[in-house]
């Protein structure tokens, strides 16, 4: 299952706004240091993973300039300007990181202009592929209005060409809808974490993307247990199979798993599979018992 051959085409696309990207695309946090804080610490292989990356055909890079902070982009920028044309890079604002390594909210308009200049500057773009707002504790839906509000202003302006939104709530998307299109949900959700069911089938009658973050975030230990069994008969790791059961729950899901490593990038690649019926079956009751 780890096979360098092995490519993300299998799995299909997905049109975003203006965008068609690969089901499977790259998280770039875990190029920073650790809890993404400071240097790699191997910043010859960070570069080479991303070159990686777009050698492998992925079309999407997810990323934030409080990575680091600032660290991220900028190896991004070193590692892949000119970004190739069917390169996709998606960006989160909406916190800014602390001395202490904390991610408090920033979404203030000053705050969230000043993070998209910044994005700006450090990938040395004309403008942003997409943007993620990215709120913090709260899913009331009045709460995201002016944040979101400021962002389709610089959308207007030029600066950004897509909007999505992350940590929300589908009465946030739907506010969020009525002021500018929203092209993606990024959240927390796995095979074992599924409070985002009936949010993952919306996005996908709605036309949306829905990306998950922390493919193996939540999980209880009889849920790894049964993972690791499950895994071992397909013979792939407990990772890949998490990813591949991502792909088959949705059409609408694009995945950005992370790493820091090429042979890690290609482990990732190669959870493009589609899994047999029993194991999906066994993995579908597996969150549901959750």
């Amino acid at each position: 299952m780890t096979s360098k051959t092995t490519t993300v085409a299998g799995m299909g696309t997905w049109r975003l706004g203006d965008l068609e990207l690969t089901r499977i695309g790259y998280g770039a946090m875990r190029l920073a240091g650790p809890n993404a804080w400071g240097p790699p610490n191997d910043r010859d292989e960070a570069l080479a993973v991303l070159r990686t990356v777009v050698e492998a055909g992925i079309t999407h890079i997810d990323t934030s300039d409080y990575y680091g902070p600032y660290v991220v982009n900028e190896i991004i920028r070193e590692a892949l300007h000119p970004f190739p044309a069917d390169l996709c890079i998606a960006t989160k604002v909406g916190a800014r990181r602390t001395h202490a390594r904390g991610w408090p909210a920033a979404v203030s308009r000053s705050e969230l202009v000043q993070a998209v200049h910044d994005n700006l500057t450090r990938l040395d773009v004309p403008a942003l592929d997409l943007v993620n707002l990215r709120m913090t504790r709260t899913l009331a839906a009045a709460d995201i209005v002016e944040p979101f509000t400021v962002l389709a202003e610089l959308r207007e302006q030029g600066l950004i060409r897509n909007l999505g939104v992350s940590n929300v709530g589908i009465e946030q998307v739907r506010a969020a809808r009525r002021i500018a299109p929203v092209v993606a949900v990024q959240n927390h959700y796995n095979v074992a974490s599924r409070r985002d069911d009936a949010l993952v089938d919306w996005c996908a009658e709605q036309g949306i993307a829905y990306v998950p973050f922390y493919p193996l975030g939540g999980f209880r230990p009889l849920q790894i247990e049964a993972l690791d069994r499950i895994a071992r008969d397909l013979g792939m790791t407990a990772r890949q199979t998490a990813l591949a059961w991502l792909l088959q729950r949705s059409p609408s899901i694009l995945l950005i798993p992370g790493t820091s490593s090429v042979a890690h990038l290609y482990e990732n690649i190669a959870a493009a599979v589609e899994l047999p019926g029993p194991a999906l079956r066994t993995l579908n009751a597996l969150g549901a018992r959750g």
